[in-house]
């Protein structure tokens, strides 16, 4: 089995082993909460989630960056030619409102690029995930498939290749529910002279990417900040699922292990 591969099937388990560490947190009556230096929240299931994904991947002896994980210098990572980028619990807000929509997202670059991208949706039980070489694929009710999967080639049985053939009447624009914005609204006004049926939906974390990759969406502006480990995974999902992930008035897609890791302004299209 190539490396590549081997990374992708251990991503995959890891990303598993990671939500069910969330699921036992966010099924306790109360837990941990504070808030960071930037002000954004932060739970015990954030740090149970990002451990486990550290652990299991520090096999691979690929460096990894993690959002709940110690600051890394530029100087130190712009040598690196390959490594994990993580987001041990992607939706910490909508965690914290119960609302079942947080994911674990886990992205392996290579050249500033998502090479590879796993997100795993515990509540609906869905995991989703793509390399170059293989596509863009989703699993549902995952747990159920876990125990089986020893190889690549289990792992592609139980998997269904995005985009999915979905029946759609409307065009349909997707965005956040937690970080909505005038920009976002204003663009929204814009699309609806274009698409008079337009529907619009709303949905927390990388959720926005699975649906656009699963096809049950056609554009997803994002206007507002968000960071390289909020996006690397989801952008490798839609991405090899047949969407573009663009800068905000320009060609060029995102980029990954920049000085700065803020992202800028980005749409998310799928390519008819």
């Amino acid at each position: 089995m190539e490396r590549s591969q081997e990374h992708l099937l251990l991503a995959v388990h890891t990303a598993f082993a990671a939500g069910l560490s969330i699921m036992k947190v966010y099924r306790k009556k109360i837990f941990k909460t504070e808030l960071k230096k930037d002000l954004s929240p932060v739970t015990e299931a954030d740090h149970a989630s990002h451990w486990i994904i550290a652990g299991q991947l520090e096999s691979t002896d690929v460096p990894i960056l993690s959002e709940e994980g110690k600051e890394v210098p530029y100087q130190v990572r712009k040598q690196w030619k390959k490594f994990w980028l993580v987001d041990p619990l992607d939706g910490t807000k909508e965690f914290i409102r119960r609302n079942d929509e947080f994911t674990v997202n886990i992205a392996l670059i290579e050249g500033q690029v998502p090479v590879m991208g796993i997100i795993y949706a515990p509540c609906p039980d869905i995991m989703y995930f793509a390399s170059d070489q293989n596509g863009a694929y989703r699993i549902m009710e995952y747990s159920k498939e876990d125990g089986t999967i020893q190889n690549l080639q289990d792992l592609m049985g139980h998997a269904e290749k995005l985009p999915v053939k979905i029946p759609r009447r409307h065009y349909t624009a997707i965005a956040s529910r937690s970080h909505r914005n005038e920009q976002t609204d204003l663009f929204i006004k814009g699309l609806q002279k274009e698409h008079p049926d337009l529907k619009f939906v709303s949905t927390g974390s990388s959720l926005k990417f699975c649906l656009m990759a699963e096809g049950k969406a056609d554009i997803y502006p994002r206007f507002g900040p968000t960071m390289e480990w909020d996006t690397a995974a989801g952008h490798a999902i839609a991405r090899d699922s047949g969407c573009s992930v663009k800068i905000h008035d320009r060609e060029d897609d995102l980029s990954y292990n920049k000085e700065d890791l803020l992202n800028p302004w980005f749409i998310v299209t799928r390519t008819p």
